[in-house]
């Protein structure tokens, strides 16, 4: 049996994401903090089909060794595809932003990403049909006023995937990198950002995508040969591409 693992799969883009590969009769791994609402997530995926086998793994991310420990934890199981969406963004001044806050940021969205992005390329690199899709977002591509850390984050794990991408590409490797960047998409993304009980998309934000229509984003990507799927910050439409950071290939004697 081959799995599909989806962190942050406990609200909004992993949450829908999680949905999507069960249409498609995939068999999942979901993992997050929330184990009732991967509970909830189980129970609509085994509605749509009973016959799926889904693995529950909740934890978090943000503490190194439980990174560590999560994919020790899955070695038994055949990981077709990993997908690292697991991340929160912060909206405030660098002068003003709450440094512990940033610090779990930090821990999540780019340690994280890259720790369990580098054990799965290890162990898969030359498995045929392997993928593993990292979450960038617009912020990753364009810097955002009031969030330049969360951006910088972003930036990272654009260029880190796309790199992987190049990488595995010289090496003739079978397993498949890329990165998916969203615009605004109604989740709970707002209200970690801002600290707030609560956020309204509708008249707050001019344009925005729903968190299964990122979803169903993220099947394009996975269904394509490109890297990078993703959101144009001004008509909102979803496009496909090639890479887009510069890359300079080390010249070899």
């Amino acid at each position: 049996m081959k799995y599909t693992v989806i962190t942050g799969a406990s609200s909004g883009i992993g949450y829908e994401t999680a949905l999507a590969f069960a249409s498609r009769e995939k068999n999942l791994i979901i993992v997050a903090r929330r184990k009732e609402k991967l509970e909830e997530l189980k129970s609509e995926i085994m509605q749509m089909n009973s016959n799926l086998d889904v693995i529950i793994r909740t934890t978090d991310l943000s503490v190194t060794d439980n990174v560590y420990k999560l994919y020790e934890s899955l070695q038994e199981f055949q990981i077709e595809t990993w997908i690292n969406n697991a991340g929160f963004g912060n909206f405030a001044s660098i002068a003003d932003q709450k440094l512990d806050k940033i610090e779990e940021m930090l821990h999540l969205n780019i340690e994280a990403l890259t720790l369990l992005s580098s054990l799965y390329v290890r162990d898969y690199t030359n498995v045929e049909g392997s993928q593993l899709i990292n979450v960038s977002s617009g912020g990753g591509y364009t810097l955002i006023s009031d969030a330049i850390t969360y951006c910088a984050t972003k930036f990272y794990v654009s260029s880190f995937t796309e790199g992987l991408a190049h990488e595995l590409s010289e090496q003739g490797a079978k397993m498949k990198a890329k990165v998916l960047a969203p615009a605004a998409t109604e989740t709970e993304f707002a209200k970690r950002s801002m600290d707030v009980e609560d956020f309204d998309y509708n008249g707050a934000i001019a344009k925005y995508h729903t968190a299964k229509e990122m979803a169903g984003f993220m099947l394009d990507l996975y269904d394509s040969n490109q890297v990078l799927g993703i959101v144009d910050g001004i008509t909102y439409e979803f496009e496909l591409k090639d890479p887009i950071f510069n890359y300079a290939a080390r010249f070899k004697r």
